[in-house]
């Protein structure tokens, strides 16, 4: 029945071209979906994914990282009293205003990050090359996404002011984009000038290097019981801040719910419109099901054609939709769509558009089977 159900496909394509066309779209609507809710909320962890720090000491309950508070200076001699701890660094984070030089563009809203200048800084150290990094030394200089320039109202090499204070733009580079705000690099002793006194009293963060990253889990574990002396402290290994920033923004907020509602509508429509095109393929095909039938061929033999046919259709499906998704998908990053994809979610995409024409095909079944072949050859 294999042989029946492949060469089937090969003299009638045409009809199955409509079938293999809806598992295409429904398999490209679906990995554009995980693209858009990775690269959306994946930003939200871009401070700790961008950066090579084992842990990150900060205010107890921070939800995300732009949440974050003061804590004070003592945190880190906390960190540094650690024999496993090899390096920490303070990491300042101030909301700030953006004013352009351009007397026709308006304030913006930024995350400013001041960050170590060192060629063995950690922080954003996957984004910032030593030379990029070199040149936040001068007083005022500033880094930013090469696609936020236009939103900032300045051009590499431009001036602005942050919070009143004098920035220039010493390079734009890719990679930078953040969720909810711009994201602008600076050095630490320019963003607590632009911080201001409150800047001078602490870090928001602390961000330490392990002699041995796999020893992190141990490491927090033993900092979590310290001595509440150095001050409300609390302390994450580097996958789990992040993992903690994507979920508060993926699920305790507005939009991370409606992007999750969107993306079950899209698996809804996907479903519908393959299980609609295989339908009318099997039910333009039933006659011949119950000749075959009158012949000999047992149903459930039939049924397994059928699905035989659903698996073949679907790979083709799944063919069609990774060349679209991928060619989609450089076109939005071309354009600065924040998307992303994992081996796993395009995985679990191909897994859902295989349940789907699976499902599709037995429900195709069900409805053959059910008919009377007597009633098909009149």
């Amino acid at each position: 029945m294999i042989a029946l159900a492949r060469k089937t496909l090969v003299y009638e394509w045409r009809r199955f071209v409509p079938v293999v066309l809806a598992v295409g779209f429904s398999g490209l609507m679906l990995v554009v979906q995980a693209a858009l809710v990775l690269g959306i909320f994946g930003a939200s962890a871009l401070y700790v994914n961008a950066s090579s720090a084992d842990l990150w000491a900060g205010y107890p309950g921070t939800q995300s990282v732009n949440f974050g508070r003061t804590v004070s200076a003592d945190a880190e001699m906390r960190l540094r009293m650690d024999p496993e701890v090899v390096a920490v660094e303070p990491y300042q984070w101030v909301d700030g205003d953006w004013t352009p030089e351009r007397v026709d563009a308006g304030s913006v809203s930024i995350y400013l990050s001041g960050i170590a200048v060192g060629p063995d800084a950690m922080l954003f150290s996957k984004l910032l090359p030593p030379d990029l990094r070199k040149r936040l030394r001068e007083p005022g200089a500033v880094i930013v996404d090469s696609a936020d320039l236009e939103s900032l109202g300045v051009a590499e090499g431009g001036k602005a002011w942050i919070n009143g204070h004098p920035v220039r733009v010493v390079a734009a580079i890719a990679g930078l984009r953040g969720l909810g705000g711009v994201n602008v690099l600076a050095s630490l002793d320019s963003a607590r000038v632009i911080g201001g006194p409150q800047a001078g009293r602490g870090s928001t963060y602390y961000v330490a290097r392990l002699a041995d990253p796999s020893r992190a889990p141990a490491v927090q574990a033993r900092l979590a019981q310290s001595d509440a002396s150095f001050g409300p402290l609390q302390v994450w290994t580097a996958q789990e801040f992040a993992q903690r920033s994507q979920q508060y923004w993926l699920l305790d907020t507005g939009a991370g719910m409606a992007v999750l509602f969107m993306a079950l509508i899209v698996c809804l429509v996907g479903a519908v419109i393959t299980n609609q095109s295989f339908a009318a393929v099997v039910a333009a095909s039933a006659r011949e099901y119950a000749t075959l039938n009158a012949l000999g061929a047992s149903r459930g033999a039939l049924a397994r054609v059928v699905i035989e046919q659903a698996c073949l259709v679907g790979g083709l499906g799944m063919v069609l939709a990774a060349v679209a998704s991928a060619l989609l998908l450089a076109v939005a990053v071309f354009y600065h769509v924040p998307v992303a994809m994992t081996l796993t979610a395009a995985l679990g995409c191909a897994a859902l558009v295989a349940l789907m024409a699976l499902m599709s095909s037995v429900m195709a079944v069900r409805g053959l089977i059910r008919t009377d072949p007597a009633l098909l050859l009149r």
